[in-house]
């Protein structure tokens, strides 16, 4: 199957599927998980080794174009986007559900593209995929609100900060902020103290599992494939091209390779472990990888906020400081913080626990924007974890979609990386998966 040009032909796991919930799971693709590395998250697999796992004895395997790894938000933005080019697909996912991790564990927030450097992936493809985000939530009923955002200078020496902000945010290609004074932001949101404020009219939120449920039915519609419980084992090169290998269980020990098939590989958290198990992908192409994980407190009772609020980005913060969002039903929360953790090596951990006692650490923070903000009202909610390219102390890194050209790639053709996808990347989601699609196509 092929289409706009695409014309290479692969192997898929299996063509036969069943229904399981809410997603399509290929028979026969149900069972353990085969792990590549050691118990010690920070050992990297020698080629060695991924070259026997990958290339071990497995029966004949059918044909497939396209094989995407990882069903989160991106994953299947891709996934979609491929199948509607026509191409036959298989998403596998190493979870039992789509969107178990980073993908379900953060703000929802639709952003309007405002914080990133000029001239950078982040920049661009928040910019296009806020667009493209409001228009699919419009015709697939996914629930959303343009709920509009406050970002917030608490005190006056940070007046030229906002201003300048706003110009930056213009050649962004957001022309749309609104300057506001004290009073003036404080008739929209009486309980805030702002010396200051810029309002952000395309600033939304939106229901992220209905988003995701929403991408894999289209691209199930389109012949998609969803694989779960289905972790990638490894893969090789072959005739210019990657022939990968996946390792599951159904009714005994069941190995089938998929092989030739182009591959795209978000991986989430996994990005770097997974392009390591690539025999012949060089390992001076895989980047660092930094966990930064985000605690998020819950406020207890009513809120008194109709919008998000945002403080002004304090310079040598890895985020955006602790804010305050809110859910579709209305509640209310705060956070992200950053809570680096230890070298993840090639196979992170992803600790979900929030610690109580950091909301000592939430409460001033908090109270600079909403000075009535209670004791005890907050409570710990949930945490996430986000893939970073820079560490602390470092500028934050872009986003980083690596092909087989250029300055950054990896040589082989057929096959994208997508490292270093946080925020916005719920957002940038379906431009990204449109910006790594033309990648593939122009290096087939």
């Amino acid at each position: 199957m092929t289409s706009s040009g695409c014309k290479l032909a692969g192997q898929v796991l299996c063509a036969a599927r069943m229904r399981t919930g809410h997603a399509a799971v290929p028979s026969g693709l149900l069972g353990d998980l085969k792990s590549l590395t050691s118990s010690s998250s920070s050992v990297r697999v020698p080629e060695s080794q991924a070259r026997a796992l990958a290339t071990s004895q497995a029966p004949e395997a059918t044909n497939v174009d396209c094989v995407v790894i990882g069903a989160g938000v991106v994953g299947l933005a891709c996934a979609r986007a491929l199948a509607q080019r026509g191409q036959e697909v298989v998403v596998v996912e190493a979870a039992g559900a789509i969107g178990t991790e980073t993908s379900s564990r953060h703000s929802e927030v639709i952003h309007a593209g405002i914080y990133y450097p000029l001239g950078s992936l982040k920049a661009r493809l928040c910019v296009e995929g806020k667009a493209r985000l409001y228009d699919f939530c419009r015709q697939y009923r996914v629930p959303y609100k343009a709920i509009t955002k406050l970002i917030v200078a608490t005190s006056k020496d940070q007046l030229p900060d906002l201003d300048a902000f706003r110009e930056t945010a213009a050649r962004h290609g957001v022309p749309d902020l609104q300057r506001l004074s004290g009073p003036e932001a404080q008739q929209l949101e009486p309980a805030l103290a702002a010396a200051g404020a810029l309002l952000s009219p395309s600033t939304g939120i939106l229901d992220s599992h209905a988003y995701m449920a929403a991408l894999l039915a289209d691209a199930e519609a389109h012949g998609a494939v969803l694989a779960l419980n289905t972790r990638v084992a490894g893969g090789w090169v072959e005739v210019s091209h990657l022939r990968a290998r996946w390792v599951v269980n159904a009714a005994g020990e069941l190995r089938r390779p998929a092989s030739r098939a182009r591959i795209r590989a978000p991986a989430g958290l996994h990005a770097m472990r997974v392009a390591a198990t690539m025999v012949g992908l060089p390992r001076s192409a895989i980047p660092r990888l930094y966990l930064a994980k985000g605690n998020y407190f819950s406020l207890a009772g009513r809120c008194p906020f109709g919008r998000l609020i945002y403080p002004m980005p304090e310079r040598g913060l890895a985020g955006l400081g602790t804010h305050l969002t809110l859910d579709m039903a209305g509640g209310a929360r705060f956070g992200p913080d950053v809570e680096w953790l230890p070298d993840p090596g090639l196979d992170p951990s992803t600790p979900i626990d929030v610690d109580p006692h950091r909301a000592d650490l939430f409460y001033p923070a908090i109270r600079r924007f909403f000075p009535s903000l209670p004791d005890g009202a907050l409570q710990p909610a949930y945490s996430g974890c986000r893939p970073k390219l820079s560490g602390p102390g470092q500028p934050a890194a872009d986003f980083m979609v690596q092909g087989a050209r250029g300055g950054r790639g990896h040589g082989l053709r057929g096959w994208v990386n997508m490292y270093g996808i946080e925020s916005p990347g719920l957002t940038s989601s379906l431009a990204l998966a449109q910006h790594a699609v033309q990648l593939l196509v122009a290096e087939a």
